[in-house]
């Protein structure tokens, strides 16, 4: 007991606590029967729909179905164990679908592999080097924009099965993807249509009459027995793909190519970056579920093991999925090894029901696919943003058309640039300044401090004018100061620059300040500073601000100022 005591003594400690894995957690607080058997029921729930689904995204990628197979077990297994979610499913998803056919399509499944596991590592440092709550700082519009644009992809990805086409190649590009489909419209399969709207109006049909309802697996097992009955001459994963394997093959270390290491690395960042934000967004909703609190820094370790893993053992990107997290939270899971009995009944029913699987139309799988996307599509807020119609909005319409016209890594960059320049422009308008001088009667009535004898409502010098500043001093303001000198018909002897309400100052506007000292003092204008706070006084000690300016012009108040301008 002593043992037990010091290890949770030292996994409570500030310093290790958040990189404690929830599996470890859940051991020290005590795991029963009880906890097992919900665990085992909630697990084999989350298997059965996750097969289908595993399939289908691997699929749409462009590659072969066992290979998401392989990614729901292998990542699913180590995310689980490693993760910082208690409730948390990884496997393959929708939200990589169009990043990987592109890889695939330019480097094969090689490509694949080495943008995967680059993915990972960027994940595990993102981890390890606590940033897992930078990722909020990913705009909504963003967000919203890039999964409509996936969600409209994918659905163009689909037409080639969707509607039986007969096409020698699939392009990448989205509009080549729907001129191809339209010029070989006459070569559409009705048996493969028919498949695709009977299994797509199932899934609606299900969902609506309620939500815990399996529509994909009714879906896919109603489209599957009625082709294997009826001899329907459409395609299935068995004449596409061939036999499906029984077991998980050995994990193989890519031979290494410093070429395909360079060009798939900006796909690395894009799968490292939707990752984190799906597997850390999917952790904020279990939270909400349930009551728990997630440790993202762990998560994000997690899922930069669970990626390298998959990569390794024949599988690709995988992250967290809020579908099926929120199906094992529904089953009254427990606890992380849910996660770890799913990936291994996954591992089970591949070498049992192959046979079965390998029956499935592509057909049915595009119609469930299509649903997919089309669920994606978050109508409700795209309406809001549209019907308010800002900058946001423009932000959430160019991340959503670079998604479908150029490609996903460049729409997120695009939407964060924008959103970085659209805040930057509203935080320099919140930053103002204006001569007390102008205002002294007016505040002397209206402030608090009138009876604390605020040194601004003093009878001023004429000699001397006080400037106070409002707001953030940054790069995109440091003109403000160099415009103070304007507003003066006559310069006076002695200005003070007030800077109680700066939060902060960064080096661009440090230098703008010596170089409004170095102008001041070619007007013959004594220049004091007054009130600045505590991050603003470290910031100018830090760039060398008092090399330039003496320390004995400074004030911690403006009464002491223009006391020093009166001497």
């Amino acid at each position: 007991m002593q043992f037990v005591y010091q290890i949770k003594k030292l996994l409570s400690s500030p310093k290790v606590s958040p990189f404690v894995p929830k599996s470890i957690s859940c051991l020290l607080e005590g795991y029963s029967f009880s906890y097992f058997r919900r665990d085992l029921l909630a697990g084999a729930t989350v298997a059965i729909l996750s097969l289908p689904f595993a399939m289908a995204f691997a699929i749409a990628s462009g590659l072969d179905p066992e290979r998401g197979l392989y990614t729901a077990i292998v990542a699913g297994f180590l995310s689980a164990l490693f993760g910082g979610s208690r409730f948390l499913v990884s496997g393959p998803t929708s939200i990589y679908v169009v990043l990987l056919f592109t890889i695939g399509q330019k480097f094969g499944y090689e490509g694949i592999v080495y943008a995967t596991l680059q993915a990972s590592i960027i994940l595990f440092l993102l981890g390890a080097l606590k940033c897992g709550g930078l990722v909020r700082f990913i705009p909504y519009p963003v967000i919203i924009g890039f999964t409509s644009g996936i969600a409209i992809t994918i659905i163009c990805t689909q037409l080639k099965d969707f509607l039986g086409l007969e096409l020698a190649r699939t392009p990448i590009d989205t509009i080549d993807k729907i001129r191809l489909a339209t010029a070989h419209i006459s070569s559409a399969n009705p048996y493969a249509v028919a498949i695709a709207v009977v299994s797509l109006s199932i899934v609606v049909a299900c969902r609506l009459v309620s939500r815990r309802f399996p529509g994909v697996i009714v879906a896919l097992a109603g489209a599957t027995i009625l082709t294997s009955l009826c001899g329907l001459p459409i395609e299935t994963i068995y004449s596409k793909f061939g036999a499906l394997p029984t077991s998980l093959p050995s994990p193989v270390w890519p031979e290494f190519s410093l070429d395909l290491l360079r060009k798939t690395f900006p796909d690395a960042v894009g799968i490292a970056i939707l990752g984190a934000i799906e597997s850390l967004l999917s952790s904020v909703v279990a939270d909400s579920l349930t009551g728990s609190r997630h440790r993202s820094n762990c998560e994000l370790i997690a899922q930069g093991i669970a990626n390298f893993g998959s990569a390794l053992c024949g599988g690709f990107a995988s992250t967290g999925t809020i579908a099926r997290t929120s199906s094992n939270i529904k089953m009254r899971a427990k606890t992380p090894f849910s996660g770890m009995i799913q990936a291994t009944i996954l591992l089970l029913l591949l070498t049992i029901i192959g046979p079965i699987v390998n029956s499935i139309p592509l057909a049915a799988i595009a119609g469930v696919l299509v649903y997919i996307a089309f669920t994606m599509i978050e109508f409700k807020q795209i309406k809001d943003l549209i019907k308010a119609w800002h900058a946001e909005t423009a932000i959430m319409l160019s991340t959503f058309l670079i998604t479908i016209f150029v490609g996903l890594s460049v729409a997120v960059q695009t939407g964060v640039i924008l959103s970085i320049i659209l805040f930057l422009k509203k935080s320099s308008e919140s930053t103002t300044g204006r001569l007390l001088q102008a205002f002294q009667e007016e505040e002397r009535r209206s402030n608090r401090e009138t009876d604390q004898g605020g040194s601004w409502q003093m009878s001023l010098p004429e000699n001397v004018k006080i400037y106070e500043i409002k707001g953030p001093l940054f790069f995109a303001v440091s003109d403000l100061l160099a415009d103070i000198i304007k507003h003066f018909d006559i310069p006076p002897q002695t200005l003070i620059v007030r800077m109680r309400s700066v939060p902060f100052i960064d080096t661009t506007a440090v230098t703008a300040l010596k170089r409004f000292n170095k102008q001041c003092r070619k007007k013959r204008i004594s220049l004091l500073i007054a009130e600045p706070s505590k991050n603003v006084l470290d910031s100018l000690q830090q760039n060398n601000f008092f090399s330039y300016f003496p320390k004995e012009r400074l004030f911690s108040s403006v009464e002491d100022a223009v006391n020093f301008s009166k001497s």
